[in-house]
């Protein structure tokens, strides 16, 4: 019902209603994901940890306003409509925007992970890290995030990168979930799950944004030679790294 009612409104563009469409069409999405979850598996996040569901809203505010200050560098993307608001009401209004995206990313990545492809993957080569390359990724990281800095025409996609190489050691040394963590057991269904799971969701992202209004417009350097929807088609190779940097931040607030 969310998504039949907020589809349309947004993209005819239909007064307040359409407006303010993101986030009830994409309550609508993560509600029909988990449902179908429910349906294929017997279990869901909301019917088993409805508490660290909610939580899921909370940690995605501050983690996408953390790529916001990544694009205050790299200029890769901007916001039509924003003009209409005072600073404190446009920061509400995004954030409010904000919070689907980690759940919407938990969400499908669980409903990846209902098909029995995937399963395949759960034995495969382990990965064993010695402590010192733990540092070493550490570091990789924060070289990434200095050159988004200092360069970001050029190093602009380590942006989708540079979280996962600074939090995951991280995540693995407090005993979280850890990426890490899971290919040092022989488990390799975190990166199809997450990495697919953001995939899918940037298609829904670019497709109900490309007629709406408030919408976003990108300007990425060297791949903006054929689109799909607003997002240049070699855009959408971020999404899978994007997935394991959600994966790895919404472990980072919560165990840290």
């Amino acid at each position: 019902l969310l998504i039949a009612t907020a589809w349309p409104a947004s993209w005819l563009h239909m007064g307040i209603l359409g407006q303010y469409a993101f986030f009830p069409l994409w309550l609508g999405y993560i509600l029909l994901a988990d449902a179908v979850v429910f349906r294929r598996r017997g279990n869901s996040i909301i019917t088993h940890r409805p508490l660290e569901f909610c939580g899921m809203f909370l940690a995605s505010v501050p983690i996408w306003w953390t790529f916001e200050v990544f694009n205050t560098f790299t200029q890769n993307w901007h916001y039509l409509g924003g003009e209409q608001y005072s600073s404190w009401q446009y920061a509400l209004v995004a954030s409010w925007h904000f919070s689907i995206v980690v759940p919407a990313v938990f969400e499908t990545a669980s409903l990846v992970g209902t098909f029995n492809i995937v399963e395949r993957v759960r034995q495969r080569t382990i990965v064993v890290l010695p402590s010192f390359s733990l540092i070493g990724l550490v570091g990789l990281g924060i070289l990434s995030l200095g050159a988004t800095v200092l360069w970001p025409t050029y190093a602009f996609s380590l942006t989708w990168l540079c979280l996962v190489l600074i939090l995951d050691p991280i995540n693995y040394r407090l005993g979280a979930p850890s990426i890490i963590g899971h290919l040092q057991r022989g488990d390799w269904r975190i990166l199809i799950t997450f990495g697919i799971g953001a995939l899918i969701c940037g298609w829904f992202w670019e497709m109900w944004n490309f007629w709406a209004y408030a919408k976003w417009e990108y300007s990425i350097p060297f791949v903006g030679f054929v689109h799909l929807f607003e997002m240049p088609l070699l855009g959408y190779g971020g999404y899978l790294p994007f997935g394991l940097e959600v994966f790895t931040a919404y472990h980072f607030l919560k165990w840290a």
